[in-house]
């Protein structure tokens, strides 16, 4: 189960409430620098905006590809570990605005790990270190280290064994 806190909304649904719950200013200043890091082609540029303007904790040489979506309204409650991918057009959420509620959530992801193409991280997610995840992959639960993952919904394509070498999984 992913670890996100829900904040019950009563009257029009949640997004309509927005503004009690994250500042315009905010939400505005975070949408401008989110475009501008999407379409930055210089790494170290674009995480110096991740980590300085929006708050997020990113890992040394850790690499956003182009179009990369982070929260706009919760940047902070992203971390991602260092040496690590995030590919092509990835989102990246810590927020979900429902009918009765909004929930929110930190995501986690560690250190080498690859995210394929077009992904979606919901908030409240842990991936571990060493996990790969697969191109057009919904991620909505935890992945333990070192496993290779994929789908929609979420599945271990493989996992590594003690020894380091990875095998199918059998299920």
């Amino acid at each position: 189960m992913r670890k996100v806190r829900r904040y019950p909304v009563e009257g029009p649904n949640a997004l309509w409430q927005i503004y009690r719950t994250v500042s315009p200013w905010k939400g505005t200043r975070n949408f401008i620098f989110v475009q501008l890091a999407r379409y930055c082609p210089v790494l170290s540029i674009k995480n110096w905006i991740y980590r300085r303007i929006l708050g997020m904790k990113v890992g040394d040489h850790t690499a956003f590809g182009l179009m990369v979506m982070v929260d706009v309204f919760f940047p902070e409650l992203i971390t991602v570990g260092r040496n690590s991918v995030i590919g092509y057009n990835t989102t990246i959420l810590a927020h979900e605005y429902l009918i009765k509620e909004y929930r929110l959530g930190e995501v986690r992801i560690g250190d080498e790990v690859m995210i394929g193409a077009n992904s979606t991280i919901l908030p409240g997610v842990t991936i571990g270190d060493g996990a790969v995840v697969a191109a057009g992959s919904v991620v909505h639960k935890d992945v333990a280290p070192g496993t290779f993952v994929g789908g929609n919904p979420l599945r271990v394509l493989e996992r590594k064994s003690p020894e380091g070498v990875r095998g199918v999984d059998e299920g």
